[in-house]
């Protein structure tokens, strides 16, 4: 895309800004040298003076044109990798030429995700929670879960929840007591109904049909929405807004559209590289996209088909020694796999 064409697309996306507007901010900075006009002023160099000018009016223009989304940080400071791009883009007109399944009244679609979550007792460690070097016990749950959304979304959407399963161990001290533990809580699984999915007795936290709309679909729009959406979350911008997407395209509710914007939008953050050829998550197989964050040493991937484009799933890799976990272990993922169905349990 041209520049000139991505201005013009731009546009469409921004509000006009009002004439009374521009005039009630000429009006005021006017009076505003008005007053200043008798106070004493300390003389500076000309070029100094100009500079300063010249700084101030570009500061005030970026400042505006980022508070009006205009533009903001996509882009500005580089992007993925050329390898990571191309996967990501291709991955992108892929998943725009797919179709999203189209849901009949009294159908249901079926998002089935396996998920692999880090459990430690450092938050509660006692004498006996620990292993023989002294580190919090650590271990993998695996819990598996399906859950039905109906065509009208307001209807009551079902969660079958298998309950976390002790499944990888990374100390014999840690398996013994993650088993015991799991023994002495019983089953935990859980079959849920709630309208609009608002499990739990609290609001839906999963995205709504009017959330997942309101989504640019220009991929620089999109990006710089999530820059301004997890400031100040996570450990750095770009992490947090890889993180960001992978969490939202793992609900298995996205668009493909709006998928499509995703991974255009993950090729513009610096750092992105493809970290492997052949990623194998629960025994499905793609390319492996990530970036690595150097404040926590944790590197956080998605998975792509390169063949279709759809997403696998996103993991969590890290890269140093955490106690008994030893670095490039994997320390969570999900998978996610959706289906249409004509019947929920």
């Amino acid at each position: 895309m041209d520049e000139l064409k991505l201005l013009r697309e731009m546009r469409n996306d921004f509000p006009i800004v009002k004439d009374s507007v521009i005039n009630g901010g000429r009006d005021r900075l006017l009076q505003r040298i008005a007053s200043g006009a008798g106070k004493k002023r300390t003389r500076r160099p000309r070029k100094a003076l100009r500079i300063t000018l010249m700084t101030a009016a570009t500061l005030g223009l970026v400042t505006a044109l980022v508070a009006g989304n205009v533009i903001g940080l996509a882009g500005w400071r580089g992007a993925a990798s050329a390898e990571a791009a191309e996967v990501l883009n291709s991955a992108a007109e892929l998943a725009i030429k797919t179709s999203d399944p189209a849901l009949l009244p009294g159908q249901y679609l079926k998002i089935e995700s396996t998920n692999l979550w880090l459990t430690q007792t450092a938050q509660a460690v006692a004498a006996g929670d620990k292993d023989v070097s002294g580190e919090p016990l650590s271990w993998l749950d695996t819990e598996k879960m399906s859950m039905y959304v109906p065509a009208n979304r307001d209807h009551e959407w079902i969660w079958d929840r298998s309950g976390r399963i002790p499944t990888t161990f990374f100390s014999e001290q840690a398996k013994e007591f993650a088993l015991q533990q799991a023994k002495s809580m019983g089953d935990t699984s859980e079959h849920l109904k709630a309208a609009n999915g608002a499990f739990y007795g609290s609001p839906s936290s999963f995205p709504s049909e009017k959330e997942l709309a309101g989504y640019s679909r220009n991929p620089w729009m999109l990006l710089n929405g999530i820059y301004l959406k997890t400031l100040g979350a996570g450990q750095s911008i770009d992490g947090e807004a890889l993180v960001w997407i992978a969490d939202l395209l793992c609900t298995g509710l996205v668009p493909a559209d709006l998928r499509a914007a995703l991974y255009k939008a993950a090729a513009m953050i610096p750092g992105v590289t493809v970290t492997q050829d052949q990623a194998t998550l629960d025994g499905q197989r793609g390319v492996s996209i990530g970036r690595a964050e150097k404040a926590s040493n944790i590197r956080q991937d998605i998975i792509i088909d390169p063949a279709t484009g759809q997403l696998i799933g996103e993991r969590q890799i890290t890269l140093v020694p955490l106690g008994t976990i030893p670095a490039g272990a994997t320390i969570g993922w999900t998978t996610i796999r959706t289906t249409v169905v004509d019947s929920a349990p």
